[in-house]
Formats: structure tokens, sequence, C-alpha cells
């Protein structure tokens, strides 16, 4: 890709306004040098799922953490109605399916460029600099002369006596190095506040969109799965053949299920919130993640994805069970639409209920053992 320098220029053709910076965009350099991150945003989610569901399928074998189990080894056995060679194959279809369709989504992407954050910061100082002139014109409604009030300030407090002035900064100047005049120049306060903006405050708001209808997304097409006897009978059932969750499991699903809640959804947010290809990196690997961990079958007290929301292992396994299946809808990230709507468990203590389960199924495992 040829570099371009385009010219510097305002936001606005007022000369009081400091002037833009130019620029030269160049192409992103790749995460790792010996692969694209094209295919980084393909594999890094299967990796990841893989990765971490064998940790917690380690922990699960050699029953590391019995304190800490959610459900024993005979519920696994015993209540379960799929082997774990049939989740694992259909979880590996899903898997293929999410990333015929991630190809073809990072295919629609534009080539990530860089050098414009400079320039992009300094267009929200801009802007900063146009909004504070309104100030005056606000202070007056309140019976405030701004003019006043500015020349109160200008000894001691400069900075704020500019904005009381409406964003007039006469000792900002600095000399323009084509031109070698000087020109107006931004305050370390609205640099500051730009780069906030830039660097934190919009990616928060692109992941906040994103996570916000992916839960939404996931919440109103589980709920009606359940809701409907065929869309459940026909799709989702397949899901619940897992009684008792664990991590591998946690993409287990009919394909078209699969794709309809999670890949297409995932990839619709992706697009919604405006992210970039390496946020949409993070974002698809932290829904992986934050989906294994959902369905790992332990309460781990460091777990951080379960420290951080209380939709985790525990609040989605309620939803596995037969007394709680009509609850707890949210996924993957939070549950407000489970408590907007009144389907959050209100049961009570669950502790009962778990461990007349645990006893039934310990009982049959010690049946089948007489038998044999």
């Amino acid at each position: 890709m040829a570099n371009i320098t385009p010219l510097a220029g305002n936001l606005s053709t007022m000369s009081d306004l400091p002037p833009l910076p130019s620029y030269t965009l160049t192409p992103v350099q790749p995460l790792f040098s010996f692969v694209s991150d094209f295919y980084v945003s393909l594999l890094l989610p299967v990796v990841a799922y893989w990765a971490v569901s064998m940790v917690f399928h380690y922990i699960d074998v050699y029953d590391i953490w019995p304190q800490y189990r959610l459900h024993t080894p005979a519920e696994i056995q015993q209540r379960n109605h799929v082997s774990r060679y049939e989740v694992a194959r259909d979880v590996i279809i899903q898997q293929i399916i999410q990333t015929v369709v991630g190809a073809i989504l990072g295919l629609t992407e534009p080539e990530e460029v860089t050098g414009m954050e400079q320039y992009d910061v300094a267009r929200w100082a801009t802007r900063l600099r146009i909004a504070q002139r309104a100030l005056p014109k606000l202070l007056a409604l309140f019976g405030l002369n701004a003019a006043a009030l500015s020349k109160n300030f200008s000894g001691s407090y400069p900075m704020i006596a500019g904005v009381l002035a409406g964003g007039k900064y006469p000792f900002t100047m600095e000399m323009d190095v084509v031109s070698g005049a000087p020109v107006p120049a931004f305050t370390s306060w609205e640099m500051f506040a730009a780069k906030m903006i830039y660097w934190f405050i919009i990616p928060v708001l692109q992941f906040s969109v994103a996570i916000l209808f992916v839960d939404t997304w996931q919440y109103f097409l589980h709920r009606a799965m359940h809701i409907n006897k065929w869309l459940y009978t026909t799709f989702h059932s397949r899901h619940h053949r897992l009684y008792v969750p664990y991590a591998f499991g946690a993409l287990y699903n009919h394909p078209f299920e699969g794709f309809l809640l999670d890949t297409l959804g995932a990839s619709i947010a992706y697009k919604l919130g405006g992210l970039t290809a390496r946020q949409g990196i993070l974002f698809f690997l932290g829904s992986t993640i934050k989906t294994v961990d959902d369905h790992c079958g332990y309460t781990l007290p460091w777990d951080p994805l379960q420290l951080i929301t209380s939709n985790n292992a525990g609040y989605h396994d309620i939803h596995h069970q037969s007394w709680g299946i009509k609850t707890n809808f949210s996924q993957p990230f939070f549950t407000f639409w489970d408590r907007f709507l009144g389907t959050r468990w209100t049961g009570g203590d669950t502790t009962a209920r778990y461990e007349r389960t645990k006893k039934a199924a310990q009982f049959k495992a010690d049946a089948k053992k007489v038998e044999l």
C-alpha cells in the first residue's frame, strides 16, 4: 500500500483554530511476524477454546479441586445424554462454520493502516475547542458574565480563564513549521482530554455496544428456543443433553443454532460496535473464553471471569438443571435481561437440590457396579 500524506486541515474554517497535523498512512504490522492478523483472528479463538477447555478437563478428570465442583464425576457419567466424543465432534463442526464465516467477515474488512492517530486526537481536541465557544452563552443564561469571570481568573488560573472566555488561549501560540508564522495551539488539558476520548472512552463505548448487542441477541433468541416447542425440540434440546455442563461442551449445539446464536450474533456485534480488526480479535477471544468458563462446572474463587460478573458457571449451571431450565437465559457476559424481564432464578438456595442429584447419580453408578 502506498503511503498517503493528506494536507493538514481544520474541522472549521475559523482562523483561530489550531491546525491539524499532517499524517502518513502505512500498513499495520502483524501481531506475530510469522502469521498475518487475518489468520490469527480465525485461529486464536479456536486454539483458546481448546486450550482453556483442556485445563478444566485436566482438573475435572483428576478431580483436583472437588470442593469447588458443581457436580460429581458420577453425575457426568449418569446424567448426561451424550458422549464426550459426540460433544467434541459437534463442537468441531461448529468451529468449522465459525471459521468460514470469520474468513468471509475478515475479507470484507479494509486493510488495517496506522499513522493517523495524532491527527485523530487533534480532531477531538478541535471539537473540544469549538465546544468551549458555547460556554459564555450558557453562563449568560444563569446571569453570569463570562468575560468578567475570565478576567478574574486570568492572573492565577489562565487555563480556566481561557475556558470561560470560550476557548481563547493567547498564550498557546506556536510557530507553524511550514510558514514560520505564529498559529494557535492546543492546551495541555485539551490534548489530555482528547487522548482520553480517543484511546479510552471510544474503545470502551465500542466494546460496550458489542457486548450489549451480543447479550441482547443471545438472550431473546435463547429464550425463544425455550418458549417455542418446535425450536426447542428441533434445535436447542441438543445443548440440554448436557445436564452437567463441562468446559469443552460450551459450544455443543445444533449447527444451525450455533451459527445463529454464537457466530452470527458475534459477527453483527463486531460490525455494530465498529471494532477494528485488532479489537475484533480481543472481542472474539474474550467471548470464547467467557463461554468456556461459564460451562466449566467449577466455582473457583480466584477465577477473574467468575468475579467480574454474576453470569458465571454457577449461574448458568442452574439453567441446565430440569428445575431451572426456564430461568437464567442470559449469556455470555451479563445478567441484566434476566433481571429486567423476571427470568432470573428466584427459587432460593440450590444446595439441597444439588445434593439430591448428586446422591441419585451416585446411587445409579453404584447399582451399575453391582450389576457388573
